[in-house]
């Protein structure tokens, strides 16, 4: 893999890496993520409306990476695979996974561990390798129980069969069009929002992470 994929990559991986709140007129000097639909877009700007309605103006670098963000099979996810996966804590102790991304080999360790994330209300994200898989319980009938190790520590997930399993892979500036599904990494950069990269979907398909 040569240093320019493994770059954008890496880039698109850090997306994953630490909760942050929505972007609140880029106050905060610390990256925060945009999760919404493209309005408008041109050399220098990128208008994007958030999943709350608000609409957003970001300056749009030049060297701005883009990936696409696109849907693999359950079967997909294998022992020894290293994913992410926001889920919801359940009261068995386990984790029921909202989506899982399954990191190209290049990007593995990003992030490793688990944390807060900010998809739902309690949410959390799990970056680690799987250890272990087998049959998710018969009350999730379909889906799969993976067992998660990292620095650490280790959990239980339950991948329901109908929670959105996805990689990505560097993209273009193709994706970037009006009605596109993006997350976008932002940051306040001298009092102005500038998008650092962004995630985008092809054909209506939502970022699910």
């Amino acid at each position: 893999m040569s240093i320019r994929l493994s770059s954008a990559l890496l880039a698109t991986a850090s997306l994953f890496i630490a909760g942050a709140p929505l972007l609140a007129a880029a106050q905060s000097s610390d990256p925060v993520r945009i999760r919404g639909t493209i309005v408008r877009v041109d050399a220098k700007t990128l208008v994007v409306q958030d999943r709350g309605g608000e609409v957003v103006s970001l300056a749009r670098p030049a060297d701005m990476p883009v990936s696409e963000v696109y849907r693999i099979k359950l079967s997909d996810i294998k022992r020894g695979s290293y994913i992410g996966t926001a889920a919801l804590p359940q009261a068995d102790g386990t984790q029921k996974a909202i989506e899982v991304v399954v990191f190209p080999e290049a990007a593995r360790g990003t992030g490793e561990g688990h944390r807060p994330w900010d998809l739902l209300p309690d949410s959390t994200m799990t970056n680690a390798t799987v250890a272990d898989l087998a049959a998710a319980p018969k009350s999730v009938r379909g889906g799969q129980q993976l067992r998660l190790t990292y620095k650490g520590g280790e959990k239980t997930i339950v991948v329901p069969p109908d929670a959105p399993v996805v990689t990505f892979r560097p993209g273009t500036e193709a994706l970037l069009v009006p009605g596109a599904k993006v997350m976008i990494s932002a940051q306040d950069k001298n009092g102005t929002p500038t998008a650092l990269r962004v995630t985008a979907g092809r054909n209506g398909f939502a970022p699910p992470m």
